[in-house]
């Protein structure tokens, strides 16, 4: 570690972003990894699990000791992950360009690796329905190089968003992006938002009572970078991870203001006993900030 904490520059844009407020420091937890993304809270293990994707590992940091180690290696090239209402652990791995949940004693449940019998790309980012299904977007990322992944030859024709079942079946619920990334649902789950990277927007889609997707207009638009992971607050504020920090955004897509950090963010979550401290990946760190809002699933 070489460092304990970072400055971090709060932006407002809108006067509605003026209930928003939070430390004036992030607190640096980790800052030993090459390209973090991924972090999730359990809050049973009181711990944050995010991945160092071209090193192959999974890393945990322990809220009791601030202790960083490692949790899974190799780890899949995995990438997003989340925490479902059973308190397991549920990841998308480039490595085996597959969903899986890990289960309380270990053991490791793929969820879903094809559509049609075709392999996936590398499954990237996942959100958990209250239904128990799982949405997850399937860009290229993990077969583009070695990198994050295993270079390989795509067996599906684009990059497309899925729905796993609790069946098992895997349905196709979206197919044109040209790199889907973070996704998250509102609180009601009837607004999906998804990232598209490459075309550096952020989408709005409508589900349906039988779980379609419709509409898809573009939300938000990024200048100068673009997004990656997005979460969701308990006022309905959408929180985008970009290259100079996190994006906050109304739910009619107005930019209310910015938390401007000094690495390229990839993700985050809301963690905590209060879910009021936000956990940021940023190129090589992990970082928590704590903040006037309280985040949802």
């Amino acid at each position: 570690m070489t460092a304990t904490r970072i400055r971090a520059q709060w932006e407002r844009r809108d006067e509605r972003f003026s209930p928003v407020r939070g430390d004036r420091f992030a607190e640096v937890l980790y800052d030993e990894g090459s390209w973090l993304e991924g972090p999730a809270y359990s809050p049973a293990w009181r711990t944050v699990l995010f991945s160092d994707i071209p090193n192959d590992r999974v890393l945990a940091w322990d809220e009791a000791t601030g202790a960083v180690g490692v949790w899974r290696s190799s780890g899949g090239y995995a990438n997003g992950r989340t925490i479902d209402r059973a308190g397991r652990m549920l990841q998308c791995e480039h490595g085996t360009r597959s969903v899986t949940r890990t289960e309380p004693d270990g053991t490791v449940t793929v969820l879903a690796d094809r559509w049609q019998g075709k392999r996936f790309n590398s499954p990237n980012d996942l959100v958990e329905h209250s239904d128990g299904s799982v949405w997850f977007t399937d860009p290229a990322y993990g077969i583009d190089s070695d990198y994050e992944g295993h270079h390989a030859t795509p067996e599906i024709d684009g990059c497309h968003v899925y729905r796993r079942d609790p069946d098992g079946s895997v349905t196709r619920v979206a197919y044109d992006f040209d790199r889907p990334n973070g996704l998250a649902f509102s609180a009601d789950e009837r607004t999906l938002y998804i990232v598209d990277s490459e075309l550096r927007h952020l989408r709005r889609f409508d589900v349906g009572p039988d779980r379609t997707l419709s509409g898809g207009e573009v939300f938000a638009t990024c200048h100068g970078g673009s997004f990656d992971g997005v979460r969701v607050d308990d006022a309905g504020r959408l929180w985008a991870a970009a290259h100079d920090g996190l994006h906050c955004f109304d739910p009619d897509g107005t930019l209310l203001g910015k938390l401007l950090l000094p690495e390229v963010c990839s993700n985050l979550t809301f963690g905590g006993a209060k879910r009021n401290v936000l956990f940021v990946t940023a190129t090589n760190m992990l970082l928590s900030i704590r903040v006037s809002t309280t985040g949802i699933r």
